[in-house]
């Protein structure tokens, strides 16, 4: 029997994948997380789940730290995920940092359940006109941003660091044990001199520059 974790913290969409798993899969087990730490406990008791559906957007994951949290914890479980962000570049970076497909919510239910078992097959789904881009434009546009991380204070880079490990403003605050208006500053000015919109696109340029990801001290404590 083949057996899937569904993430996602909508019901709706959880039971839209569930029924596109099924209908390739009538008798497939189906485990379902609304985030990640709730994903890594159904793990840790389920062993040979066949393939994880992550979402990107969770209460406690920012942009790609869920995904590397279920790398990191489980190497060998493939990972596609499913998300509303069809920007070709967030895509080049999943599939960058090994996810096993990219799938917009956008995909018809049939569509999807093709593409579940494209993965399963052991190949990598993509959405449909989706091509590499030129390694030199990426080249240039990674050494830019490489240099432009040099403006940034030390504080600023430690900031930055926790920021790449998911942590939201508050938990950064406790961290850095710095006011949360402070870490609100220290964000808004990173983000400015790195000419980026948002933090979840600084956590997936950064991750083209293979730079190690901050610990949260407290949890290595707990």
């Amino acid at each position: 029997m083949v057996s899937f974790l569904i993430i996602d913290d909508h019901p709706l969409f959880r039971e839209a994948l569930g029924n596109a798993v099924r209908m390739t899969h009538p008798d497939a087990q189906i485990f379902e997380a609304m985030s990640i730490e709730r994903a890594l406990q159904v793990l840790s008791v389920n062993a040979g789940i066949d393939l994880a559906l992550l979402d990107l957007s969770l209460p406690d994951a920012t942009g790609f730290s869920g995904f590397l949290r279920l790398r990191e914890n489980y190497p060998r479980l493939p990972v596609a995920i499913v998300s509303n962000d069809e920007d070709r570049q967030v895509i080049r970076e999943a599939l960058t940092l090994g996810a096993a497909g990219y799938l917009p919510k956008s995909t018809s239910k049939s569509e999807l359940a093709l593409a579940i078992e494209l993965v399963l097959s052991g190949s990598v789904a993509v959405p449909k006109g989706f091509a590499p881009s030129s390694g030199v434009t990426d080249t240039n546009a990674t050494e830019a941003l490489r240099m432009r991380l040099q403006e940034l204070t030390p504080q600023q880079l430690r900031v930055l660091g926790l920021i790449r490990g998911g942590l939201q403003n508050k938990q950064i605050a406790t961290e850095l044990k710095l006011a949360e208006s402070t870490v609100k500053a220290h964000v808004t000015e990173i983000l400015r001199k790195l000419k980026l919109f948002s933090r979840n696109k600084a956590i997936i340029e950064l991750g083209r520059l293979n730079l190690p990801v901050a610990k949260n001290r407290s949890k290595l404590k707990a």
